[in-house]
């Protein structure tokens, strides 16, 4: 990492952010040799993050030619502005970034308990609903196994430090527009 105090090193602060983060972004290597980079809901589960979606297209396609991926997910937390200086603006934040090799989950009982996951995490008051058989046949579910994982932040130092610590405890709503 460039910036070595921005490094997080709390693993628990990693995992809650994985937990919380609604949306993540799953890049791969398309067939031209790009990146392809495409939202997602997604799940984090022992070391490893899921994903549903079709099963065919493009996603499939990339993991399937290569099944390197790399996978995103950050936090706004508060842009910190300099009252009549627009170049005195900060954005805070948190991130993850993710390396790691996807595959199709074939092993039925681990598709199901993946997608219970994510019903748990997306629509948590229709969780314990079974899963019609004829949807969980026609649904894709990929599992990245992780090999390295890293999370950076910026959430200020000294007094901001402190409000943005005490908003994140706080459950506030974000992101938060602090004065310098």
């Amino acid at each position: 990492m460039r910036v070595a105090g921005k490094e997080i090193k709390d693993i628990g602060i990693i995992v809650d952010l994985l937990n919380s983060a609604h949306v993540g972004r799953l890049g791969t290597v398309g067939k031209e040799g790009y990146p392809v980079i495409k939202p997602l809901n997604f799940v984090y589960y022992g070391n490893a993050v899921y994903f549903h979606g079709a099963s065919q297209g493009e996603k499939i396609d990339d993991i399937e030619r290569d099944p390197r991926v790399c996978f995103e997910v950050d936090q706004p937390i508060a842009y910190a502005r300099r009252a009549g200086d627009p170049c005195g603006t900060d954005y805070l934040y948190r991130s993850v970034i993710i390396a790691g090799r996807a595959a199709l989950v074939a092993d039925e009982e681990e598709k199901v308990r993946a997608l219970g996951m994510l019903m748990k995490k997306y629509e948590p008051l229709r969780a314990q609903e079974k899963f019609p058989e004829n949807k969980v046949a026609i649904t894709a579910v990929v599992r990245i196994d992780i090999e390295s994982i890293t999370g950076k932040e910026d959430i200020g130092s000294g007094k901001m430090r402190e409000t943005v610590l005490k908003a994140l405890e706080a459950g506030s709503s974000l992101p938060l527009v602090l004065e310098k």
